[in-house]
């Protein structure tokens, strides 16, 4: 799943990111409209980390939704 399939589901997407980072709010996720520099920096700042762990943080996040979605799609192929 790339960035702009996040972008695309993004309203499905924010209970995964509240679960993962609780600090945020719905309005804060609502200004970051699936925008991941924006997300980036929002984590930065509720949890007070540098920047490049913020950034390891979401692509981790995103590497588990693409591949959690492909044994999804992997297991709906053998179904069928």
């Amino acid at each position: 799943m790339n960035w702009d399939q996040v972008q695309g589901k993004w309203k499905q997407m924010k209970g995964d990111i509240r679960t993962r980072w609780g600090k945020l709010t719905d309005d804060d996720l609502h200004l970051v409209g699936g925008e991941k520099d924006k997300l980036v920096g929002l984590i930065q700042e509720r949890y007070g980390i540098q920047k490049d762990e913020a950034q390891r943080q979401v692509d981790d996040w995103h590497g588990n939704m693409a591949a959690e979605n492909e044994a999804e799609r992997d297991k709906y192929r053998k179904a069928s």
